[in-house]
């Protein structure tokens, strides 16, 4: 069985959406314009691109990568492996015109389900709010790599985990903190 990564920039209050700096968000870009990065915090996301198997998304961050990370040199591993996009709206041919292939369109968490069982790396999902929240309410989620930020976002944003009763027990695998204040917590899902 593969395992399935959930990887995050977050905030102290579970913020995870517009990091950087997609537009039509209160915080958009939060991630450069409030507390600048480390590199060493960076090590992560090269240790992750090193390792992905696969990239699994969800509609709008799809939307959001889909004709950028095929220009960035530094997502070339990324742009190699396979994608797969989970949505009940986008059509096949919307996916197959798109740049960033080979993607392939996956309808529901059961065919997320199926993917895990077949040969291959490792699944990660970057951004996919949505997605990893019924990723985790269905049991699908093996680990998360969270790069926690010293920031309180309020009530902007879409967070990672959903306020709708789903719990999870999580191991702490990995931890590392920064000068600037952001923390490297990898967790694993118990089970």
């Amino acid at each position: 069985m593969r395992t399935l990564v959930v990887t995050e920039f977050m905030s102290l209050d579970g913020v995870v959406d517009s990091p950087g700096g997609e537009e039509g968000y209160a915080h958009s870009g939060w991630t450069f314009k409030d507390v600048r990065p480390e590199m060493a915090a960076y090590e992560l996301k090269a240790r992750e691109q090193e390792e992905a198997g696969a990239l699994l998304v969800g509609r709008v961050s799809w939307s959001a990568f889909h004709e950028v990370w095929p220009t960035m040199a530094e997502f070339e591993r990324y742009n190699q492996v396979p994608k797969y996009v989970v949505s009940s709206t986008l059509t096949e041919e919307q996916v197959a015109a798109s740049p960033w292939q080979p993607t392939t369109l996956l309808r529901s968490l059961e065919d997320v389900a199926a993917l895990k069982q077949t040969e291959g790396g490792e699944i990660q999902v970057h951004g996919s709010a949505t997605l990893a929240q019924g990723l985790a309410a269905a049991g699908l989620v093996d680990r998360y790599h969270l790069l926690v930020y010293p920031l309180v976002l309020g009530t902007g944003g879409k967070r990672l985990f959903a306020d709708d009763g789903t719990k999870a027990t999580l191991e702490l695998v990995e931890q590392e903190s920064y000068g600037n204040g952001i923390q490297k917590l990898c967790y694993e899902v118990v089970r």
